[in-house]
């Protein structure tokens, strides 16, 4: 690895750490000595990088430090086209056409010598299937999740039976040949899991059910166990 890659890598796994990062554990990640991480760390607070801490008890970023968003290594390239690509092929047509928007905005912003990663990229995702077509607006249905606000729809179970929910929604599941919506249900009390095809009709409503989005989703993240096990709408 050369050392100006070395360095970004220090920053970035300095970034998404929550606690002191020890020079061992940057060794060991990083396939280098102690010794040389210890002259990094200094290398980069002589650039002003706010790293704060010592040799044996770990290291932090200031939060408030910031580095352009573009500085992507190879391998956060290819990260970033394959993920793209999988929403490119199976997204909604909103989030679709972003991840081509994004691939050309990544194409035209790394160096040139970047470049080949993302014209004659190693990866590549499998062509999607055809997906079943949502009953609801996916893309008003993610800025009704950001914002905390009730959706009420008329849904049509396996058997065909009809219903009306109203649903806090939490998340929206991308799957091979379909999406599921996953919300609180008032009608059940309890958070449950909608095949958006089988979404009939949707009212976005202006109400706001109380929650905080990030609240709401820990909540359902702890009732996973228990869907897994399998239980219908």
């Amino acid at each position: 690895m050369r050392r100006a890659d070395r360095l970004f890598q220090i920053i970035q796994i300095l970034r998404r750490s929550h606690r002191p990062v020890t020079a061992d554990q940057l060794a060991a990640e990083l396939e280098t000595s102690k010794r040389t991480i210890y002259r990094d760390i200094a290398d980069l607070i002589g650039q002003r990088v706010p790293i704060r801490g010592e040799a044996g008890l770990g290291y932090v970023l200031s939060g408030d430090f910031d580095m352009p968003p573009l500085m992507l290594t190879p391998d956060e390239i290819e990260a970033a086209v394959l993920g793209a690509q999988w929403v490119a092929e199976r997204g909604d047509p909103v989030l679709a056409g972003a991840a081509r928007d994004l691939i050309a905005k990544i194409a035209a912003a790394v160096p040139e010598r970047l470049r080949p990663y993302i014209a004659e990229p190693a990866t590549r995702a499998a062509r999607g299937r055809v997906v079943a077509p949502d009953g609801i607006d996916i893309a008003r249905t993610r800025a009704w999740i950001h914002s905390g606000r009730k959706i009420r729809i008329t849904y049509r179970d396996e058997q065909g039976a009809t219903s009306q929910r109203t649903l806090w929604p939490v998340i929206v599941g991308y799957f091979e040949t379909l999406r599921m919506l996953a919300a609180w249900c008032e009608l059940r009390q309890d958070f449950r899991h909608f095949r958006t095809d089988r979404i009939t009709d949707a009212e976005f409503l202006d109400e706001r059910h109380g929650c905080r989005p990030g609240d709401l989703r820990t909540r359902w993240k702890q009732t996973l166990p228990r869907k897994r096990a399998g239980q219908a709408p």
